[in-house]
């Protein structure tokens, strides 16, 4: 069975080869540096250890070592992630990047999570619904998908402006801590990162009402789609042997984690590139 589950991936892997380019495209890299926000659990974080750690960090460690690669996390102020990816300081964006509204900015790697931004709210605060929001003051993280979504020009600008106020904060640790103070009376949020930060505290909800339904990706510069290529035939690989599925049951993910359906369209597009004389190969 593990032979034959191997043999899959190995196939998984040559065709998408064959479509993307990746094998012919193999450099002699040896580093791999992902850049990560590091209080953005349950994606990336330090554990009790002092470790960096975290749905992204591991499936970004087992693309490392499926090529080989020192991977190398790298810790980023989020509002900065343009800044870090032009310089070439990291080599990726990999921290539940929302594709959404960015699909022109960046390489994009195969969707891999199937995410919404949602709202958090104290259960004594009243607010059942997004109407309850009008008048009062909603946080978010700098530069995130939330606060874009809530803006002007956001697919939920009008929701936004019935706000008392938007207040950015730098992550979302600092914005739930403003929410159990009553400094906001509310955190627009990424649903996953919404049930980490709930998990272990009494006291509140994510409301009913989602703002949006989207998608993350892993963004690379847009003249990187080598680099890109090959994490894609990696995750593709590690999807069909088995590690994304144990790593979406280890982080509470798989009701989430869409990287079997992206697996799916991806061989289906690869079926339809090749030849007949390809395809009897």
């Amino acid at each position: 069975m593990k032979k034959r589950m191997v043999c899959l991936a190995a196939a998984v892997a040559m065709t998408v080869s064959m479509v993307f380019g990746t094998a012919a495209m193999a450099d002699e890299r040896t580093t791999f540096t992902v850049g990560f926000d590091a209080e953005y659990p349950p994606y990336g974080y330090m554990d009790d250890d002092g470790e960096y750690t975290g749905f992204d960090l591991e499936l970004a460690q087992a693309v490392a070592d499926y090529y080989g690669w020192e991977l190398v996390k790298t810790p980023i102020a989020w509002d900065s992630k343009d800044m870090e990816l032009e310089s070439g300081a990291i080599d990726c964006i990999w921290s539940g990047f929302t594709i959404n509204g960015r699909e022109d900015d960046y390489a994009w790697s195969l969707p891999y999570v199937n995410n919404s931004q949602v709202i958090v709210v104290a259960d004594e605060s009243g607010i059942t619904d997004l109407a309850g929001l009008e008048g009062k003051i909603v946080a978010a993280q700098a530069a995130s998908a939330a606060l874009e979504l809530l803006s002007e020009g956001g697919d939920q600008a009008d929701l936004g402006a019935t706000f008392g106020s938007i207040q950015e904060f730098p992550d979302y640790n600092t914005a739930f801590t403003e929410l159990q103070a009553g400094s906001v009376d509310a955190v627009a949020m990424d649903i996953g990162v919404a049930k980490a930060q709930i998990k272990d505290k009494e006291g509140f909800t994510i409301l009913d009402e989602m703002l949006n339904a989207e998608q993350y990706g892993i963004g690379f510069a847009l003249d990187n789609e080598e680099l890109r290529d090959q994490v894609n035939e990696a995750l593709l690989y590690l999807t069909d042997d088995g590690t994304v599925s144990e790593l979406a049951e280890k982080y509470e993910l798989a009701d989430m984690v869409c990287l079997a359906d992206s697996a799916d369209e991806a061989m289906t597009e690869a079926d339809t590139e090749l030849t007949p004389a390809e395809t009897e190969a």
